[in-house]
């Protein structure tokens, strides 16, 4: 079935440059016989795409222009996983106009017009089964993220207004290499002109975004991957900490959920949590809800200020 698909996508793009095509011609290009390539196009008209076929010597196939947008080619499992990606997406944010997650909502309400048939039942009752709660993130634009989408595809320079954590505003002239997601926030990695360095800024807090006409040289990334470099430049003040906590790691997991952590497990049916922290007390909470032993096994800072705090605890 891959193979199917993977032919009729082939045919569909080929298709979609708006050209006429032999019948002889199609069949080349897909390395198929004949009757296979009907077959394909069959299948194609099924999922609503208009093919055209005009019979006889001189004959063709074109895709004609439709009416509306043809079903999109997902399987069972790829329909639901669109939902709940939806879903989970709409839930986030604060669903201001122009935002992915207001996009997000109007898109879930619509999805299924554009499924084949034989889904729109089973993605309707899925939909009616699901409530999600909200969480609140700050909204990210939709047109921000595609403008930097395209930015990045064809290498040309961005300038914008940036608010930064301390509420400085700036404006910034950047080469933009990735959009990364981390922690229920968008991020953008860039190459900043003015301060000739690796820079990352909340793509929430990017305004008056503009893609100039000058391009760039790609450089070479200044970790592995973008997420690495995010990721070392947010840990850049903090401290390790490690824990050992007598709990399972779905459980930890949960507790530390917008925490940049890492789980293995421990001897005993425990769980070693390693993450980077300013501060001790951002333990506390995680720790209390869990209601397991646990070692705070580095740094000692750490382990003296949560012995000091279960003593003033031991006072009242």
């Amino acid at each position: 079935m891959a193979d199917v698909m993977q032919r009729v996508l082939t045919l569909l793009v080929v298709l979609q440059s708006g050209k006429t095509f032999s019948g002889e011609e199609l069949a080349a290009r897909l390395d198929v016989p004949p009757r296979t390539l009907r077959r394909d196009i069959n299948r194609l008209r099924g999922y609503g795409y208009p093919v055209e076929t005009q019979p006889g010597p001189g004959g063709y196939y074109r895709l004609t222009a439709g009416q509306t947008m043809p079903p999109l080619l997902l399987d069972d499992d790829e329909a639901i996983a669109t939902l709940l990606g939806l879903a989970a997406l709409g839930a986030t944010g604060n669903a201001s106009e122009g935002s992915i997650d207001d996009a997000a909502i109007r898109a879930y309400g619509k999805v299924d017009q554009y499924l084949p048939k034989r889904l729109r039942p089973r993605v309707a009752a899925l939909r009616a089964s699901l409530e999600t709660t909200p969480t609140l993130t700050p909204s990210t634009s939709a047109e921000t993220m595609s403008t930097l989408a395209e930015a990045i595809a064809h290498q040309r320079l961005v300038a914008f207004h940036y608010v930064g954590a301390s509420g400085t505003a700036t404006t910034r002239t950047v080469e933009p290499y990735r959009q990364i997601h981390l922690l229920m926030r968008w991020y953008l990695l860039g190459w900043d002109i003015d301060r000739q360095d690796w820079r990352v800024f909340r793509i929430d807090r990017v305004t008056e975004l503009r893609a100039r006409s000058r391009t760039f040289s790609p450089r070479p990334l200044p970790t592995e991957t973008g997420a690495d470099y995010l990721r070392r430049s947010i840990k850049r003040n903090r401290q390790r900490v490690a824990v050992t906590i007598d709990a399972p790691m779905t459980a930890v997991a949960d507790a530390f959920a917008h925490e940049d952590v890492d789980l293995t497990a421990a001897a005993g049916g425990g769980t070693h949590a390693v993450l980077m922290l300013d501060s001790w007390q951002w333990l506390l909470p995680r720790l209390a809800f869990l209601d397991a032993d646990f070692t705070v096994e580095e740094p000692e800072e750490f382990r003296a200020a949560l012995r000091r705090f279960g003593d003033r605890l031991g006072r009242q």
